[in-house]
Protein backbone atom coordinates (compact mmCIF):
# COMPACT_ATOMS: atom_id res chain seq x y z
CA UNK A 1 0.00 0.00 0.00
CA UNK A 2 1.21 3.25 -1.09
CA UNK A 3 0.93 6.34 1.31
CA UNK A 4 0.48 9.68 0.29
CA UNK A 5 2.38 12.83 2.47
CA UNK A 6 1.40 15.60 0.48
CA UNK A 7 -0.41 16.75 3.88
CA UNK A 8 1.89 16.41 5.75
CA UNK A 9 4.47 18.23 3.08
CA UNK A 10 1.99 20.90 2.87
CA UNK A 11 1.90 21.67 6.26
CA UNK A 12 5.22 21.38 6.77
CA UNK A 13 6.15 23.94 4.06
CA UNK A 14 3.36 26.00 5.83
CA UNK A 15 4.56 26.15 9.10
CA UNK A 16 8.71 26.38 7.88
CA UNK A 17 7.33 29.76 5.67
CA UNK A 18 5.77 30.74 9.08
CA UNK A 19 8.56 30.28 11.26
CA UNK A 20 11.77 30.93 9.09
CA UNK A 21 10.01 34.27 7.73
CA UNK A 22 13.24 36.04 7.66
CA UNK A 23 15.50 32.91 6.37
CA UNK A 24 16.02 31.28 2.86
CA UNK A 25 12.55 30.45 1.79
CA UNK A 26 13.58 28.77 -1.23
CA UNK A 27 11.90 26.17 -2.65
CA UNK A 28 15.71 24.30 -2.20
CA UNK A 29 15.59 25.30 1.13
CA UNK A 30 11.99 23.90 2.52
CA UNK A 31 12.93 20.85 0.43
CA UNK A 32 16.26 20.29 2.55
CA UNK A 33 13.80 20.44 5.64
CA UNK A 34 11.68 17.92 4.25
CA UNK A 35 14.07 15.85 2.87
CA UNK A 36 12.14 15.75 -0.69
CA UNK A 37 13.09 17.89 -4.32
CA UNK A 38 12.25 21.23 -4.87
CA UNK A 39 10.17 20.26 -7.86
CA UNK A 40 8.06 18.89 -5.53
CA UNK A 41 8.07 21.54 -2.93
CA UNK A 42 7.45 24.32 -5.86
CA UNK A 43 4.09 21.46 -6.57
CA UNK A 44 2.77 21.84 -3.13
CA UNK A 45 3.53 25.78 -3.18
CA UNK A 46 1.68 26.76 -6.34
CA UNK A 47 -1.41 24.63 -4.73
CA UNK A 48 -1.20 25.93 -1.66
CA UNK A 49 -1.13 29.58 -3.90
CA UNK A 50 -4.20 28.76 -5.29
CA UNK A 51 -6.23 27.83 -2.79
CA UNK A 52 -5.12 31.35 -1.35
CA UNK A 53 -3.07 29.96 1.99
CA UNK A 54 0.18 31.27 0.59
CA UNK A 55 0.69 34.26 -1.11
CA UNK A 56 4.02 34.65 -3.59
CA UNK A 57 5.28 37.64 -5.79
CA UNK A 58 7.14 36.30 -9.35
CA UNK A 59 10.67 36.92 -9.20
CA UNK A 60 10.96 37.06 -5.31
CA UNK A 61 11.58 34.25 -2.80
CA UNK A 62 9.58 35.97 0.16
CA UNK A 63 6.23 32.98 0.38
CA UNK A 64 4.51 34.19 3.13
CA UNK A 65 1.07 33.14 4.53
CA UNK A 66 -2.13 33.95 3.09
CA UNK A 67 -3.71 34.59 6.08
CA UNK A 68 -3.02 34.17 9.55
CA UNK A 69 -2.05 30.71 10.78
CA UNK A 70 -4.96 30.45 13.53
CA UNK A 71 -6.97 30.58 10.36
CA UNK A 72 -5.68 27.75 8.71
CA UNK A 73 -7.04 24.68 9.73
CA UNK A 74 -5.80 21.09 8.59
CA UNK A 75 -9.07 20.34 6.93
CA UNK A 76 -8.68 23.41 4.69
CA UNK A 77 -5.09 22.54 3.65
CA UNK A 78 -6.10 18.81 2.90
CA UNK A 79 -9.13 20.22 0.84
CA UNK A 80 -6.80 22.75 -0.98
CA UNK A 81 -4.47 19.23 -2.43
CA UNK A 82 -5.61 18.26 -5.67
CA UNK A 83 -5.76 14.71 -4.49
CA UNK A 84 -8.64 11.80 -4.02
CA UNK A 85 -9.98 13.19 -0.86
CA UNK A 86 -11.27 9.98 0.83
CA UNK A 87 -8.87 8.87 3.79
CA UNK A 88 -9.99 5.49 3.22
CA UNK A 89 -10.85 3.09 -0.31
CA UNK A 90 -13.06 0.47 -0.72
CA UNK A 91 -11.23 -2.74 -3.40
CA UNK A 92 -13.41 -2.27 -6.39
CA UNK A 93 -12.87 -5.64 -7.60
CA UNK A 94 -14.53 -8.20 -5.56
CA UNK A 95 -16.35 -11.56 -6.40
CA UNK A 96 -20.39 -9.96 -7.29
CA UNK A 97 -21.08 -13.56 -6.96
CA UNK A 98 -20.27 -13.75 -3.52
CA UNK A 99 -22.25 -13.16 -0.56
CA UNK A 100 -19.58 -10.73 0.89
CA UNK A 101 -17.80 -9.65 -2.12
CA UNK A 102 -21.25 -8.96 -3.71
CA UNK A 103 -22.40 -6.65 -0.72
CA UNK A 104 -18.51 -5.39 1.20
CA UNK A 105 -18.68 -2.45 -0.90
CA UNK A 106 -21.80 -0.39 -0.72
CA UNK A 107 -21.18 -1.68 3.16
CA UNK A 108 -17.61 -0.35 3.26
CA UNK A 109 -18.62 2.97 1.73
CA UNK A 110 -20.87 4.01 4.04
CA UNK A 111 -18.80 2.60 7.28
CA UNK A 112 -15.94 4.56 5.24
CA UNK A 113 -17.93 7.80 4.92
CA UNK A 114 -18.79 7.81 8.44
CA UNK A 115 -15.34 7.73 9.21
CA UNK A 116 -14.48 10.49 6.93
CA UNK A 117 -17.15 12.87 8.07
CA UNK A 118 -15.58 12.90 11.67
CA UNK A 119 -11.98 13.04 10.63
CA UNK A 120 -12.99 16.04 8.67
CA UNK A 121 -14.94 17.91 11.33
CA UNK A 122 -11.96 17.12 13.64
CA UNK A 123 -9.33 18.12 10.98
CA UNK A 124 -11.56 21.28 10.86
CA UNK A 125 -10.59 21.94 14.95
CA UNK A 126 -6.56 22.14 14.66
CA UNK A 127 -5.04 24.70 13.25
CA UNK A 128 -1.52 25.79 11.69
CA UNK A 129 -1.04 28.32 14.86
CA UNK A 130 -1.71 24.88 17.07
CA UNK A 131 0.75 22.83 15.03
CA UNK A 132 3.69 25.47 14.82
CA UNK A 133 3.11 25.77 18.59
CA UNK A 134 3.10 21.96 18.88
CA UNK A 135 6.97 22.26 16.75
CA UNK A 136 8.41 25.15 18.89
CA UNK A 137 7.34 23.17 22.32
CA UNK A 138 8.76 19.85 21.03
CA UNK A 139 11.94 21.79 19.57
CA UNK A 140 12.43 23.20 23.44
CA UNK A 141 11.84 19.87 25.01
CA UNK A 142 14.16 18.35 22.95
CA UNK A 143 16.85 21.52 23.61
CA UNK A 144 16.02 20.61 27.22
CA UNK A 145 16.87 17.38 27.43
CA UNK A 146 20.49 17.63 25.83
CA UNK A 147 21.35 19.96 28.65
Amino acid sequence: MKYSHKLSDAIHILAYVDMFQDGDLSSQAIAGSIESNPSLVRRLMSLLVKADLLATKPGTIAPKLARPAEQITLLVVFQALDTDQRLLHVDEKTNPDCLVGGNIQATLDAAYTQVQRAAEAEMATITLAQIIAGIRERAIQKSSARN
